[in-house]
């Protein structure tokens, strides 16, 4: 049996948001061990809705290190809310050091450049 035009708008509709996706890439000064903790969100203002950092490119997951090689690394997170506006990230995690990047403004590629 096949899909309505309508339930085929809603499906269509449902996969956009699905694959909407917030990239930021990090750049670090320092020749330093790096990692990243699941618990690493972005935290909009006004909702504190958090989306989940989905993966990550040239770093390690926690418990494991990566040296910065200077070519700094990708962080692929669940897609903002449409109404978002201002953003933080921030790395939840049970010891001190966590990344931390507050007020970035949202744009409208969903892609950033941070310097950590």
């Amino acid at each position: 049996m096949g899909l309505t035009e309508t339930e085929e708008q809603v499906e269509v509709k449902t996969l956009q948001s699905e694959e909407r996706q917030t990239i930021v890439h990090c750049s670090c000064n320092d020749v330093y061990a790096y990692r990243v903790w699941p618990s690493t969100y972005l935290i909009e203002h006004g909702t504190d809705k958090r989306a989940k950092l989905i993966t990550a490119f040239n770093i390690s997951f926690a418990p494991q290190w990566t040296l910065n090689d200077g070519k700094g690394f990708t962080l692929i997170f669940e897609g903002l809310s449409k109404g978002c506006a201002t953003f933080d990230l921030v790395e939840i995690i049970p010891q001190a050091g966590g990344f931390e990047v507050k007020n970035i403004q949202r744009n409208k590629t969903d892609v950033y450049q941070i310097n950590l």
